[in-house]
């Protein structure tokens, strides 16, 4: 069926939804098409935050992002700021809080209550969408542009390139807006999997599978340059290390850097030292894996000792030397991981890659190839740290795509 439209956004995710709201709340007369692959919209927006759908977040800024586009991001960042989000969805009906870390979610604590909102403002503005359409072909020609999928053929005089990355296929994840946007001549950067576990190059990881622990996380390259530094829960997996700490290393994790984790950043060497000599004393007939006795999981006092050189515990503590305890605190400070890669798409929240910045004019997001041509959300090259970074990006990309069609 040829179905004709003002604008037609592909792609039925956050940024999307917010694209469609925006332009039809601007201008009620607007025909507007959203084309979904999925059953129904929205599905990976309900899964963020645990599904408690993590908004945005009050240190939203240009330097919490990396990409192409990272430089050009400061407008769009500041037309559509936190207070400017948060009014938008009020206008729709959902309250929000700001938790203690200055993560902002609905009040309700559900992500349905955000997709509801969502879906609600598209009904009772007359967006019209299409869901399980599997595009087939999207094209040009002249000032109109065609998209066919397996069911119908739609006709706009305006595109939007709204279909997310490669990140988390289950739920609909894919490069398939690149492709798009290749096929009209445009430079794309790759999509890579990213916050995300990190798979690291060590046999003893299976000896703390399951174990979390509190602790700083520091990333060097293979010049030993200092990259990135984060303080939080590090989760230790049977070959990655993982939690939102490491997820954020993730950004800028590359095969053979390395990641340092200081299981006691709270205590200088100076003080730790000092605890594992009290400790010694006190524990002096006990064998030496119980030197962290009180401190650390048995298990990761275990991985402790063995990094730093001991290959059993059968010496009690009381006859660790001075230079044994020395080597003991060093690697406690300081576990030394290799990385290896970043865990899959299937692991990854977001994805860095995406249609390269200098391509997009970042006070309407449109093509500067292509007239009329759209693109917003993870579409572009542009990826957050963990926080509602990418959320905030992909509503305030999409409303000011909406201010434009």
């Amino acid at each position: 069926m040829k179905r004709i439209f003002n604008a037609v956004i592909i792609g039925g995710g956050a940024s999307g939804l917010v694209c469609a709201i925006n332009a039809k709340l601007r201008d009620k007369s607007l025909k507007i098409a959203i084309i979904e692959k999925n059953d129904r919209v929205g599905k990976k927006l309900l899964a963020t935050g645990n599904g408690r759908c993590n908004l945005t977040n009050k240190a939203v800024s240009p330097e919490k992002y990396i990409g192409s586009f990272q430089p050009q991001s400061a407008a769009l960042l500041k037309k559509y700021d936190v207070a400017a989000i948060i009014s938008f969805f009020r206008t729709l009906g959902l309250l929000t809080r700001f938790d203690s870390e200055g993560r902002c979610y609905p009040r309700s604590n559900q992500a349905s209550s955000v997709l509801d909102v969502l879906r609600f403002a598209c009904e009772r503005l007359g967006v019209e969408i299409f869901c399980s359409q599997n595009v087939k072909s999207v094209r040009r020609f002249g000032a109109e542009f065609s998209v066919k999928t397996e069911a119908d053929d739609f006709y706009s005089q305006k595109l939007v390139i709204a279909c997310g990355s490669k990140a988390s296929p289950k739920l609909g994840g894919s490069a398939s807006g690149l492709d798009y946007l290749r096929n009209f001549g445009h430079n794309t950067a790759p999509f890579r999997p990213t916050l995300c576990p990190v798979r690291v190059k060590s046999d003893l990881l299976k000896s703390v599978k399951g174990l979390r622990a509190l602790g700083k996380v520091s990333l060097y390259d293979k010049g030993k340059r200092l990259i990135k530094e984060e303080s939080g829960e590090i989760q230790f997996t049977e070959n990655a290390l993982s939690g939102i700490c490491i997820f954020n290393l993730s950004l800028f994790s590359k095969e053979g850097y390395t990641i340092l984790a200081d299981l006691f950043s709270d205590f200088s060497d100076k003080e730790l030292l000092s605890l594992l000599k009290s400790n010694r004393k006190l524990f002096s007939t006990l064998s030496s894996d119980n030197i962290f006795t009180g401190s650390l999981h048995k298990r990761l006092a275990q991985l402790v000792l063995k990094m730093s050189g001991f290959s059993g515990f059968s010496k009690p503590c009381g006859e660790l030397s001075d230079s044994e305890l020395k080597a003991i605190c060093r690697c406690a400070k300081g576990l030394r991981f290799k990385s290896c890669e970043n865990s899959d798409f299937a692991q990854a929240q977001s994805a860095a890659g995406g249609l390269s910045g200098n391509e997009l004019d970042e006070k309407t997001m449109q093509s500067k190839k292509i007239n009329n041509l759209f693109v917003c959300g993870e579409a572009v090259d542009l990826c957050g740290e963990c926080g509602g970074y990418n959320l905030h990006f992909a509503f305030a990309s999409g409303m000011t795509v909406g201010d434009n069609l």
